[in-house]
């Protein structure tokens, strides 16, 4: 007869055999860029890594950075300076005795340079796309050769329904080109020979390519189809806008780092950004996630730093029709998962809103219809008013009151708690006198379809006094939008602090929605900032 601490012996080998019981190795999700050069900042996402670096290190083609190189480290972000080395090669985290999986880096100094020539085929080459038909949000698979081991600056294009103006030269009558966007969750996969991406919002039966830094492929026909209705871009406004961050240091005791997160007007279906036509300074790293990211080192007591930018964009008016009975749900994960998910700033999962949405909702089961009853007991009792008001999406179910900003939030937690995709958006109003106004609005996801644009504020015809607003306000920003205004941000932008130790600083209710603007980091001992408001240059019409 064996004893008893035998089996508690037995017992105890058996569980520790789970994972659960065993420290797990470092994971490698992914890492950026994957192309790159010394002195750029490398950033591995994944998990497993370990709350604070300790002994821990990471090897880049065999070779262990200083540890000076690192700038942050968790258990789910490393970002280190690139360490001078010769060829590409593998990246590793190493933790204890333990090693991650490999991600592939590769020096942009030692890639060769495309070789030209009429024999030349060193740009990507389309072979097959399956399905050759697919509806908004559906996934599409492309293969064939040279699209890159990594998508980096690389992007795919499908054909664009804008509407031309009649004065317009020739060459720009006719279909153009949307892109494949990342807040979309666009991108599945991209390979050298395979490429999975989603049909972007926009998108209508046409040319499909991809465009890498190689090159652009031959162009190769898909449909878009199964659309349940209409989407129209037209009568393009062109805005040539600055807007600048002024930094006073009033003490600065030694060596010191104040980190800006400057936001870009968003790329979408409806807006173009065009590059720069002037800054002063060129941005630490260039948009990344929308933004521009500014790193200011070693700041003097009693001196004045600015960041001065200015951009091009142009802005259509957006119009829908849907046939809402034609909708069919085919739920894409990735988007769904994202964009009916609660957050501290849209509460769909809080009873009370829950319970509202619910009682707005009735019976009904239609995404479409269902958003448009949220959107129309919003504006006739909501209380909306120009405001502001102080408060969140609660207080303004609570009180029967509403500004913009809480209207907008208010209308992507009710949808969220009926299923639908919802994301705020922010940015500006343009009035008659050119002036800037903040101000802030939502979209809502249909399947087949694309993003679906509605204005609460405007519904309720709370603007500014000075501002063109529609006819018939109310049924008209339920799925249409104006072109006098400029967005910043599409949903919620979450950034990761640069530096375990800054000290980092928000900006609420401003002009675009994101958690962090700015970090100090060492001996900036006292700084003021201020972010100047958006000003209209010019405003030039097709």
């Amino acid at each position: 007869m064996r004893p008893k601490g035998y089996f508690f012996f037995l017992i105890f080998m058996v569980i520790c055999l789970f994972p659960g019981c065993r420290e797990k190795d470092p994971q490698i999700d992914a890492i950026y860029p994957r192309i790159g050069k010394m002195g750029e900042v490398l950033t591995i996402r994944g998990a497993y890594f370990g709350e604070n670096q300790e002994e821990s290190y990471v090897t880049v083609a065999g070779f262990a950075p200083t540890t000076t190189a690192y700038i942050t480290w968790r258990d789910d972000l490393i970002s280190l300076t690139i360490p001078e080395f010769a060829e590409a090669g593998l990246v590793y985290v190493h933790r204890g005795n333990k090693k991650s999986n490999a991600a592939l880096f590769s020096n942009e100094e030692t890639i060769p340079k495309p070789i030209f020539g009429a024999d030349a085929e060193t740009g990507p080459r389309i072979i097959s796309i399956n399905p050759k038909s697919a509806p908004i949000g559906g996934i599409v698979t492309i293969t064939g050769n040279n699209f890159g081991i990594s998508r980096e600056g690389s992007s795919v294009w499908f054909t664009w329904g804008v509407e031309a103006s009649s004065s317009a030269p020739a060459e720009l009558i006719g279909p153009a080109s949307v892109e494949v966007l990342e807040n979309d969750f666009g991108y599945e996969v991209w390979g050298e020979r395979e490429i999975r991406v989603r049909v972007p919002d926009g998108a209508m039966s046409g040319n499909l390519e991809i465009r890498t830094a190689r090159g652009n492929s031959r162009p190769n026909y898909f449909e878009v189809s199964e659309k349940p209705g209409i989407k129209t871009f037209r009568n393009k406004l062109s805005y040539a806008i600055s807007y600048s961050v002024d930094i006073q240091v009033q003490e600065a005791s030694s060596a010191n780092t104040l980190y800006l997160w400057l936001p870009q007007p968003v790329n979408s279906a409806s807006q173009r950004l065009g590059e720069p036509l002037s800054r002063r300074e060129d941005p630490f790293i260039e948009n990344y996630r929308g933004l521009s990211l500014y790193k200011l080192k070693d700041l003097e007591t009693n001196k004045r730093k600015e960041i001065a930018v200015s951009y091009p964009v142009e802005v259509y008016t957006v119009e829908t029709s849907v046939r809402s009975r034609e909708i069919r749900q085919n739920r894409p994960a990735s988007l769904y998962a994202a964009y009916t998910a609660p957050s501290p700033l849209i509460p769909g999962d809080d009873p009370r809103i829950k319970r509202q949405a619910s009682s707005i909702a009735g019976r009904e089961q239609n995404p479409y219809l269902k958003a448009q009853l949220i959107y129309r007991w919003l504006i006739s009792e909501g209380g909306i008013k120009p405001g502001p008001l102080t408060g969140d999406a609660l207080d303004a179910l609570a009180n029967k009151q509403a500004d913009p900003y809480q209207a907008a939030l208010l209308f992507c937690a009710l949808a969220r708690a009926e299923g639908i995709p919802a994301i705020p958006a922010a940015g500006i109003l343009v009035d008659q006198n050119s002036a800037a106004v903040r101000h802030y609005w939502a979209e809502f996801w249909i399947d087949g379809f694309g993003w679906i644009p509605v204005d609460p504020a405007l519904g309720a015809g709370a603007c500014p006094a000075k501002f063109n607003l529609a006819q018939e306000n109310g049924e008209y920003y339920f799925g249409n939008l104006d072109n006098q205004r400029v967005t910043f941000s599409r949903g919620e932008v979450h950034l990761t602090q640069m530096e375990s130790q800054g000290r980092t600083s928000g900006r609420e209710r401003y002009y675009a929605i994101q958690n962090l603007w700015e970090e100090a980091v060492g001996g900036l001992e006292s700084y003021s900032s201020l972010w100047n408001d958006i000003v209209i240059n010019g405003i030039y019409q097709e």
